[in-house]
C-alpha cells in the first residue's frame, strides 16, 4: 500500500515522508475524498479554515507541487495528484490505500457471516482490524481532516463490534475478550452495543455479578449525563443475564438477506397437481453435481408463469443463496430481451454494482458464471423466445435449478426436462373459479359453473378475468355470468381458440361492464402500437381532457384491462391487446380509428419537434415541420420533460412511423422520423434511425414530396456514416444534392455538399473531398443564413489537419469560432474549441491543447453528444501519451472505445482501438497492443477506411519490430501504400522506419 490513513499519515510505509503541516493537511484531505475532485476552495478552507490569506491559492499550488516531488522521491508516481479545472484529486489503485483494503475486508467478512462461513468471517475481521495503527490520521488537526478521520474511526468501531459479536457467537473466547472489551467500554462509555457485549462475555465466563455491575454503571452514565434510559437491546441483555438464559448467539451479527427476486406466488393457485408432483420428484432426485434445467411451455394463458413461480416458491428452501427472476419478453410485441441485457439484469439482482458489470456479452457471461460458481441458485427465465436467447443464461455450476417458460418448445436445449401445459382439467377449472369468486356461490350452481369454465376454454387467465368480475358483482348468479359469456354477438379471437372455446368471452364481459365513455377510451387504445404509454398520449388519442383520460385509465386498471406497469406508465396485456385491436374496428369503424390515429400522431409529432428544436435550434426542424399542435397543453408537458420525454417515448415513435406508413398517413410518417432524428442519433440508436427514416423515405416517395425525400436521405446518411457504410452515405447525399439543385435550394445544397466531404475523407478520397468542401463553403456564402458555414469550416479544418496543413486548419477553425461566438452557438463553440485543441496537439503545444480540449469535453458531456465526447477523449489520450503519460492515455482511449461502441460508431471504434494499442505498447503490454491493432485492422478493412487500416498496420509493425523485423517491414510497406493513397503526412514517418530497418 502506498498510503496509510488508518493511523498517522503514511506514504510508502514511512510516516516522515510528508512533514510540512499544510502539505499533510492537503494530502490527508485528498486521500479522505479519493477518487473525487476536491475543489480548490475546500482545500483552502481545510488548510487555513476561517482565515485564509490573499495568496492562499498560490500557496496551495506550491503545496501540491511540493507534494508531487515528495511522492516521486518516495516511489509514488508524480501524476498521482491530478489537477483539474475545479480542483485536485488523487488517483489510487484498489490496493494503494489502507482504508480501501479495510473496507473490502470488512465487506467480505460481513458477506461470509451472511453465508455462515465463520472461519472466513473471523479471518476477514482480524485482517481488517490489523490494518489500524492508531486513530485515523493521528497528529493532523483541522476540522476538515478530523471530520473525515472521525468517520473512519466510527467504521473501525462498527467493525470491532461486529467482530466481537462473531466471537461471542462462536464461543470459546469469552474470557479473552473481557479485557479488550473492558478497555473499550471505559473509552466509549456511551456505546451500548459494546457494553452489552462486555456483559455477555463476563456472563459467559461465569462472572454474572460483574456483568450486572457493568449494566448498572452504564445506566448511571446514561441517565446522569444524558437523561435517557438504556436502549431495548441493552435492557434485553440485562434481562437475560438476570434470568440465567444468556445465549451469545442472540448477539450474532444480522445476516444479509439472501436475494429473493421471485414475484409473489399467487395465493389462490389451483390445479396442476400431477404436473407439480412430477416436477418436484424430478428436481429433488436430480444429480446435485449438475445444474438442472426444466422448461415449461404451452399456449398463451395456460398459466406457465404462475406454475413456475409456484414451483420455485415451494422448492426455494433447497436453494438458499438466491432466487432470481427475469422476463425475457419472448412472446410479446416487445423485442425479445437480448442475452446481454438479461444477464445484466440478473447480475444486478445478485447485488453486483453497475460499475462492475462489463459492457460486452462475453465478459458479462464470464462474470455471471463466476458469481454462480459457488452458489445454489434458483433461476426463473420467464417468457423465453428461443434456444439462442436462453442458452447463454443457463448456470453451469452444480446444484442450481433453472425453470424456463415459453410459448414455444425449446427443442434446441440439450440436457433439459420439458413439460408442456395443456388446459386445466374441468374439475380444476371449477375449483379455480370457486377460489376467486367464492366457494358457496359456485357450489350452489354447479352446472352454471361448469358452463362458465367451458366458455373460458379451461384456460386459467380467462377464468381469472371472468371470476374477478363475478366476485365484484355480488348480486349476480353464476348463471348470469355464464349467460353473458355465451352471448351470440360477442367478438372472437380466432388465433387464441381452443377448439370452439375462446378467450374473447372473458374480455367481452369485462368490456361490457364499463361505462360507455370508458368503453370508447378502451377501444381507441387498440389504435396505438403495443408499447407502454402515459396519460398524455391517452388524452391525445381520445381527444379528451387530461383529467378525464386519467379517470378512464384508472377504471380500466381496476377492471384488469390495462396494466399500470410503472407509475404513470400503462400497457395492454398481450391477449387484451388482441381483443381490443379487433374491437376498435368492429365497434368504432374505420373513420373513428383513423381520426384517433391522426390525433395521436399530431401529438407525438409536435411534442417531438418542440423538444428536439431545443436540442438543434438552427431552424431546420421548424422548416421541415410547420404548423401548430392540436393539443398545445399536452405538448407543453413534453417540452418540460425535455430529452427524458424523447427517450421515454422513443419506442412509441419508432412504432408510430411504421404505423403511419401502413395507414397511408405519409406526411406524419416522414415528419415524425425527422423530429426524432437527434435523439436516435445522439443516443446511438442507429438501427432505429435507419428503420424510421427508411419508412419515412417510403412515405415521402409515396407523396411525391421532393423536399421530404431529400430530408430523409440527408439524415439517413448520418447513420450510414457512423456505421461505416460510407458508400451508402455518398449515394444518399448525391440524391439530396440533385433534389436541392432541382428545387433551387442553395442552403440545402450547400449543407449536403459539405456533408459529402466526410465519407469521401473516410474512403481516402481526400482531394475529391477538398473539392466538395470548398464548393459547399462557397455555396454557404451565397445563403442569407450562416448555418451551413460552420459545418463546412469544421470539415475543411479536419481535412487540412489530416493533410498536415496545420496553419490552414487553424485559420478556418478560428473563422468558425468567430462566427459561432457572434451568434452564441455554444455547441459550435465547443466543437470548434476541441478541434483547435487537436491542432495544437499536432503542433506539439501539448499543455495548450489539453486546456482547449478539456473545456470542450466538459461542454460536450453536458450536451450528451457521445460522438464528440469520444473524439475528444481520443485526442486527449493521444496528447497524454506524447507527454509520457501512457497510463492516463490508455484510460482516455478506453473511455472513448466504450462510448464509440455504445453509440455504434464503427470507424470511431477502429480509431480508439488503434490509439489504445499504441498506449498499451508504451506501457509494455505488447500482447494487448497486438490484439487491439488486429481488431482495428479487421474493422477498418470491413468498412473500407484506408487511414485507420494504415494506422493499424503501423501499430502492428511497432509491436513486431523487436522480435520479427521482416513482418514489421511487411506491415509498414502496406501502411505506406495506404498513406500515399490518402495523401497523409504520416507517410514520412513510415518511410523513416523502413529506412532504419535497412
Amino acid at each position: 500500500m502506498r498510503f496509510g490513513i488508518l493511523g498517522p499519515l503514511q506514504v510508502s510505509g514511512g510516516e516522515s515522508t510528508v512533514t510540512a503541516g499544510r502539505d499533510r493537511v492537503v494530502l490527508a484531505v485528498l486521500l479522505l475524498h479519493a477518487p473525487q475532485v476536491v475543489p480548490v476552495d475546500d482545500l483552502v478552507d481545510a488548510v487555513w479554515e476561517a482565515d485564509p490569506p490573499v495568496t492562499a491559492r498560490g500557496q496551495l499550488q506550491t503545496c501540491v507541487s511540493r507534494l508531487r516531488r515528495l511522492l516521486v522521491a518516495a516511489g509514488v508516481p508524480g501524476e498521482t495528484i491530478v489537477t483539474g479545472p475545479a480542483g485536485y484529486r488523487i488517483v489510487l489503485g484498489p490496493d494503494d490505500l489502507d482504508a480501501y483494503r479495510f473496507e473490502r475486508l470488512v465487506a467480505g467478512a460481513r458477506s461470509a457471516v451472511a453465508e455462515q462461513n465463520w472461519p472466513e468471517a473471523r479471518e476477514g475481521y482480524r485482517a481488517a482490524l490489523a490494518l489500524w495503527r492508531g486513530p485515523a490520521l493521528a497528529g493532523i488537526s483541522g476540522h476538515a481532516v478530523r471530520r473525515g478521520a472521525a468517520s473512519l474511526d466510527e467504521q473501525r468501531m462498527l467493525a470491532m463490534e461486529d467482530s466481537f459479536a462473531l466471537e461471542l457467537r462462536l464461543g470459546g473466547r469469552s474470557g479473552d475478550l473481557v479485557a479488550e472489551l473492558t478497555e473499550l467500554v471505559e473509552r466509549h462509555p456511551l456505546r451500548e452495543r459494546l457494553r452489552g457485549q462486555l456483559m455477555l462475555a463476563l456472563a459467559d465466563s461465569g462472572r454474572r455479578a460483574e456483568a450486572l455491575a457493568v449494566f448498572r454503571a452504564g445506566w448511571e452514565i446514561l441517565t446522569g449525563e444524558l437523561g435517557i434510559e438504556p436502549g431495548p437491546a441493552l435492557r434485553e441483555v440485562h434481562r437475560r443475564i438476570l434470568a440465567g438464559e444468556v445465549e451469545p448467539a442472540d448477539e450474532e451479527p444480522e445476516p444479509r438477506s439472501p436475494v429473493r427476486a421471485l414475484p409473489r406466488a399467487i395465493e389462490d393457485f389451483t390445479g396442476r397437481h400431477e404436473t407439480i408432483a412430477r416436477l418436484r420428484k424430478e428436481i429433488e432426485e436430480a444429480d446435485p453435481s449438475f445444474s438442472a434445467v426444466h422448461v415449461i411451455d404451452g399456449m398463451p394463458g395456460s398459466g406457465k408463469t404462475a406454475l413456475a413461480v409456484h414451483l420455485a416458491t415451494a422448492l426455494g428452501a433447497a436453494y438458499p443463496d438466491a432466487h432470481l427472476f427475469v422476463d425475457l419478453h419472448g412472446h410479446s410485441l416487445h423485442s425479445p430481451l437480448p442475452a446481454s441485457t438479461a444477464v445484466g439484469t440478473l447480475l444486478r439482482q445478485l447485488g453486483v454494482p453497475g460499475e462492475r458489470i462489463p459492457a460486452g456479452l462475453d465478459d458479462r457471461l464470464a462474470l455471471w458464471r463466476t458469481e454462480l460458481a459457488s452458489r445454489r441458485v434458483l433461476l426463473v427465465l420467464d417468457n423465453a423466445a428461443s434456444t439462442a436467447q436462453v442458452g447463454p443464461l443457463l448456470p453451469a455450476g452444480p446444484g442450481c435449478l433453472t425453470v424456463v417458460t415459453s410459448r414455444r418448445r425449446l427443442v434446441g436445449l440439450d440436457g433439459v426436462r420439458a413439460q408442456s401445459l395443456t388446459v386445466l382439467e374441468p374439475a380444476e377449472a371449477v375449483d379455480l373459479l370457486a377460489r376467486i369468486a367464492g366457494p358457496e356461490r359456485v357450489r350452489a350452481e354447479p352446472t352454471a359453473a361448469e358452463e362458465v369454465v367451458r366458455r373460458c376454454g379451461y384456460l386459467p387467465l380467462a377464468i381469472r378475468l371472468a371470476a374477478a368480475r363475478l366476485a365484484h358483482r355480488t348480486r349476480w348468479r353464476v348463471a348470469d355470468l355464464a349467460q353473458r359469456l355465451g352471448a351470440p354477438d360477442r367478438p372472437v379471437l380466432a388465433e387464441f381458440a381452443v377448439e370452439h372455446r375462446t378467450l374473447a368471452d372473458a374480455f367481452a364481459l369485462s368490456y361490457a361492464q364499463l361505462p360507455e365513455p370508458v368503453q370508447r377510451t378502451f377501444r381507441l387504445l387498440g389504435v396505438r402500437p403495443d408499447v407502454q404509454f402515459d396519460q398524455y398520449a391517452c388524452a391525445a388519442l381520445t381527444e379528451l381532457p387530461l383529467a378525464v383520460a386519467r379517470e378512464h385509465l384508472d377504471e380500466l386498471v381496476d377492471a384488469h384491462l390495462v396494466d399500470e406497469v410503472d407509475a404513470g406508465r400503462f400497457q395492454l396485456h398481450d391477449l387484451v391487446r388482441e381483443y381490443v385491436s379487433e374491437l376498435v374496428t368492429v365497434v368504432g369503424g374505420a373513420p373513428a380509428r383513423r381520426q384517433a390515429l391522426q390525433a395521436l400522431l399530431d401529438y407525438y409529432l409536435h411534442a417531438a419537434a418542440s423538444v428536439s428544436h431545443v436540442l438543434e435550434p438552427n431552424g431546420n426542424l421548424q422548416l421541415a415541420i410547420p404548423g401548430q399542435p392540436a393539443r398545445p397543453e399536452l405538448v407543453a408537458v413534453a417540452v418540460q420533460r425535455g430529452q427524458d420525454w424523447l427517450e421515454a417515448e422513443r419506442r412509441n415513435m419508432v412504432a408510430l412511423v411504421q404505423l403511419a406508413v401502413q395507414e397511408g398517413l405519409y406526411r406524419y410518417a416522414w415528419q415524425l422520423a425527422r423530429a426524432n432524428w437527434r435523439q436516435l442519433y445522439l443516443g446511438g440508436h442507429l438501427d432505429e434511425l435507419i428503420q424510421t427514416h427508411t419508412d419515412g423515405l417510403r412515405a415521402a416517395e409515396a407523396l411525391g414530396d421532393d423536399a421530404g425525400i431529400a430530408i430523409m436521405h440527408n439524415y439517413l446518411t448520418s447513420a450510414y456514416f457512423r456505421l461505416g457504410e460510407f458508400q451508402r452515405s455518398l449515394e444518399s447525399l448525391r440524391v439530396v444534392i440533385a433534389i436541392w439543385e432541382r428545387l433551387g435550394d442553395v442552403a440545402g445544397r450547400s449543407v449536403a455538399t459539405v456533408n459529402l466531404g466526410l465519407p469521401l475523407v473516410m474512403l481516402g478520397r481526400t482531394r475529391e473531398a477538398m473539392h466538395y468542401l470548398e464548393l459547399g463553403l462557397e455555396l454557404a456564402r451565397q445563403t442569407p443564413g450562416w448555418h451551413a458555414m460552420p459545418g463546412a469550416l469544421t470539415n475543411l479544418g479536419s481535412v487540412y489537419l489530416g493533410l498536415g496543413r496545420y496553419s490552414d486548419a487553424l485559420r478556418v477553425l478560428r473563422h468558425r469560432l468567430f462566427l459561432a461566438r457572434q451568434v452564441g452557438k455554444i455547441a459550435v463553440v465547443a466543437d470548434t474549441v476541441g478541434s483547435i485543441g487537436g491542432v495544437y496537439g499536432r503542433l506539439g503545444q501539448r499543455d495548450r491543447a489539453l486546456r482547449y480540449m478539456s473545456v470542450a469535453l466538459r461542454i460536450q458531456r453536458a450536451r450528451g453528444n457521445p460522438f464528440a465526447v469520444a473524439d475528444l477523449l481520443n485526442e486527449i489520450g493521444n496528447v497524454e501519451r506524447r507527454c509520457g503519460r501512457p497510463e492516463v492515455a490508455a484510460q482516455r482511449h478506453r473511455e472513448a472505445l466504450v462510448a464509440m461502441r455504445d453509440a455504434g460508431d464503427r470507424a470511431g471504434e477502429c480509431t480508439a482501438r488503434n490509439l489504445l494499442g499504441r498506449a498499451m505498447l508504451d506501457l509494455g503490454d505488447t500482447t494487448a497492443a497486438l490484439d487491439l491493432h488486429r481488431q482495428a485492422l479487421l474493422g477498418a478493412t470491413k468498412i473500407q477506411t484506408p487511414y485507420e487500416q494504415a494506422r493499424a498496420l503501423d501499430g502492428l509493425a511497432h509491436c513486431l519490430r523487436p522480435t520479427d523485423p521482416a513482418a514489421a517491414r511487411s506491415y509498414w510497406t502496406r501502411a505506406l501504400a495506404l498513406l500515399i493513397q490518402v495523401d497523409s503526412p504520416d507517410q514520412h514517418e513510415i518511410r523513416r522506419q523502413l529506412r532504419e530497418l535497412g
